[in-house]
Parts: structure tokens; sequence; C-alpha cells
């Protein structure tokens, strides 16, 4: 008897339990709260114990598991509307149950060849719905943070190969912190990113990033990569992508683009027009757990020259002689990662399965529902709106300044998302508090956007009825 090698009928019982247990969560989503944390630290301290010596019973597994997973955020749900959405589509979970039931290594191409050709094909497929040529590569990675990573440390080989002590990178106030961190990892000081000022849709502004890069070249520095937002997390802001490669370019800069919750967007009618030029830029961020509706994990960087990736990150190992191809990329030699899993089943099956079209038109629909929000809370004159959504946030507020204004902003946030119907989230731009609603998720449509506003106006109503005049 080998108690982790199941017999085909203890697997078939486990595969069944699994099943149903999956079938009750993702049927019951509808229902469920959009966010529900009462209490549960204390369920978490339930989970502090000692290895366990024993075998267990899968029915009582299961059964401890539901409520940790009921209570939290509702990430999979139709009303979770704060951060970035993803939601997690059953076939790329089909997908993982099968790569990580089967267990092939793909980070080396010769023991698995058509599963590496998968994940190949799946990063050439996304590369082309971003413009770039046939030419171009890349990398799946566990989301934008390890592609970010990696992105930098192409640029610095690229531009910097043998001091980078000098190096500066330029961002705005509105570029997502896993690039200073990144930055970090990566062997820069903080004071060698440079923050760039916004224009008035906080955007990147063209001429103060002119400014900064000459500046920076009178003191010696050595600017050598510009990073353009592609949907910023605060309100979905584009950089203007043509101005700032026309800058890079006339500076032999990197330009990299951080398209990691916006990049797909460009799937939906007007997405080339929303990103322009973004095909010239050096590399790519994107997440397809975002825009792609994928699992929590599933990044990717993609480069117009994978050549970059491969004089940044490749290394030889004698042991691993027998295995390297020669003339085909190993994923080990573009990235940091060896060990690694199957990535490429969780895009590759999903698309082949339900067909480019049917992503295209579930993201026109939230850049829909997006606006019909937008146009109904701009209609309502207590409510201040940030900007015109450029992808799929409306960030807004109730009129009024100071903290006294903050703080009634704060307890409509709190108030819509304590009917557990759909849940925001908020920022601070200038200082001020703002509330962010944000429709991404593939299950989220017109009627739970229906019921955000008709909350958000229920509540506002009541909380100015409160307010002495």
């Amino acid at each position: 008897m080998h108690p982790l090698e199941l017999t085909d009928e203890s697997l078939q019982r486990a595969l069944d339990l699994a099943v149903r247990f999956v079938r009750e969560e993702v049927d019951s989503l509808d229902s469920q709260p959009s966010a529900d944390v009462e209490d549960a630290e204390a369920l978490a301290r339930t989970f502090v114990e000692g290895v366990p010596a024993a075998p267990g019973s899968l029915p009582a597994i299961l059964d401890r598991l539901r409520p940790a997973i009921r209570k939290s955020f509702n990430t999979a749900g139709p009303g979770y509307l704060a951060f970035i959405p993803g939601g997690g589509i059953m076939s790329a979970a089909i997908a993982d149950f099968i790569a990580a039931s089967t267990n092939r290594y793909v980070g080396v191409r010769p023991p698995a060849p058509a599963l590496a050709q998968i994940e190949e094909t799946a990063i050439r497929w996304l590369a082309s719905i971003m413009g770039y040529p046939a030419s171009a590569g890349g990398i799946l990675t566990s989301g934008g943070s390890l592609s970010t990573l990696s992105a930098i440390v192409a640029a610095r080989e690229a531009k910097l190969p043998d001091d980078f002590s000098k190096g500066t990178i330029y961002i705005s106030e509105e570029t997502h912190y896993c690039v200073p961190k990144a930055a970090r990892i990566a062997g820069f000081r903080d004071w060698q990113v440079r923050k760039v000022a916004i224009d008035g849709r906080r955007r990147v502004d063209p001429k103060a990033l002119a400014q900064a890069i000459e500046r920076d070249r009178m003191k010696g520095l050595k600017p050598f990569m510009i990073v353009a937002n592609v949907g910023t997390t605060n309100t979905g802001a584009i950089d203007e992508i043509p101005r700032l490669v026309s800058i890079g370019r006339s500076h032999s800069m990197w330009v990299h683009a951080d398209a990691a919750y916006g990049g797909f967007f460009r799937l939906a009618g007007a997405g080339p027009d929303l990103m322009p030029e973004i095909e010239e830029c050096d590399s790519i961020t994107l997440d397809p757990h975002k825009g792609m509706f994928l699992p929590y994990g599933t990044g990717c960087l993609l480069v117009h020259s994978p050549e970059t990736l491969k004089r940044a990150h490749s290394m030889d190992a004698e042991y691993l002689h027998d295995v390297r191809a020669q003339e085909q990329p190993n994923f080990s030699d573009l990235s940091p990662e060896l060990s690694r899993d199957f990535r490429g089943l969780r895009i590759w099956l999903p698309l082949v399965l339900h067909g480019l079209d049917a992503f295209k038109d579930a993201l026109e629909e939230k850049l829909m529902l997006t606006r019909w929000a937008w146009d109904r809370l701009r209609s309502d004159s207590r409510f201040e709106i940030l900007d015109e959504p450029q992808l799929s946030v409306v960030a807004f507020r109730l009129k009024g300044e100071g903290a006294e204004a903050d703080r009634l902003n704060e307890e409509l946030q709190q108030r819509v998302n304590a009917r557990g119907r759909v849940f925001l989230s908020s920022t601070k731009l200038d200082g001020r508090y703002v509330i962010r609603l944000c429709v991404l998720s593939f299950r989220t449509h017109m009627d739970r956007v229906r019921d955000a506003v008709e909350a958000i106006r229920v509540e506002a109503s009541e909380l100015l009825a409160r307010k002495p005049a």
C-alpha cells in the first residue's frame, strides 16, 4: 500500500468531492457577499496548527476549507468592483488541473517539446494582440511584478551593460509601485527612479519628462529607461505613448509599457486608438489574470527582441547539457525562474476552447458598463467625477473639500460595501479621498453595475440628509 498513490476508486472519489465542492462555490458566487471578513482573523487562528502525522478525511478537510474561502474578499464574484478585478475563468482552472496532474517540466524545451511549444505559441498570440512582429517573444511570469523586474534587468543589460550606478529610470506618480520596487531589487537606488509630473488626466507630462532627462544628462547621469503607463491602477490613465517613444528614441533609451491592467483592452474595437504605438515599445508587461480573466499568478513580459532577455538572464550549467535546446528558446534562459509550473496551458486552452472573440466581447462589455456608470454618476450634481474613464475605472467622490468631505466619502464607501452586493475600493488623489469603481470581472454584468450605482445614490442621499445644513 502506497498512500500517496491513490487507487482508481479513491482518486475518483476525491475528484467527485472536489468537483462538487467547486461547483457549489462557483454556483453560489452570485449570492455570496462581495466581501465578508467579519471574524475572519478568529477563523484564521484555527489554522495555526502543527503538521499532522496521520491521514485526514477529505470531506472534513473541505468542510474546514469552505468558510476559509468564504471569509474573504469575493474576488471571483460579480460584485467585486475594487482594485483591479480578475475573475478566474473555469477553463483555465481545468487547464491548471491538467498541468498540475501531469506535472511536466517546460523550463527547458527538450524534456517536453510540444508543451514548451504550446507555451511559446501562447506567448506569440499575446504578442500579436499587442501588435508586435512575429520575431518578438517573451516569458510568462507570476504577474506584473516579476515581469517588470525582468524588463528592468533586460533594459539595464541592453543600455548600461558595464556600470549602472548612474542610470536613471523615469516614471510618474501614478506608476504602479511594483516598478520602483523592481528597480530596487535590480540594484538601483531609490534616487535613480525619477518621478515625473502628470497632466490633468493623470498622464505623464511629456514636456516635463524631456526636461527631467535633459537635466540628468547635464549632471552626468545616464537616463536609460522610460516607463509608460497603459492603464494606471488609480484611474486607468494611459500615457501618450507616441510622445514617450519619441523622447526615448531621441536619447537611445529603453521604453517599457506597463500594460498589466490596460493592455488587453487593445482587443476592443477602439483598443488600438486607446494605446497607439504601444507596439513601438521595447517591452510590454501584461497580466492575463486581469484582462483575460485568468487565475491570479498569470503574468507576461513581451519584448521586441528576445535576445535582450537572453543576454540578461541566461547562464550555463553542466548538468543541463543533456536537455538544453540549441535552436529553440529555453524559458529558463529568458527568466529568473528555473523551476516553474506549466503556465502556458492556462492561456492556450481557454483561447482554443472559447476563441479570441469571446474575450474581445467581454472586454467591450466592461468598457460599456463603465461608461454607463460614469454617465449616471456625472449626471448627479452631488458627485465630482475625477476624469472621463480612459478604461474601466470610474473615480468619483461626493463634492466638498477638507477633512470632513473626506470622512463623508469614506463613510459612503463603507456603507455601500456593507450592503454586501458590491465592493468598491478607494485611493488618495492630490491628497483627497476618492472612491473607485472598477469593472473587469467576466462575471460582472449590467445588473450588478446598476446595483452599484443605485447603492451609491441611495447611501449618498441618506448621508447628506443627516449632514447639518
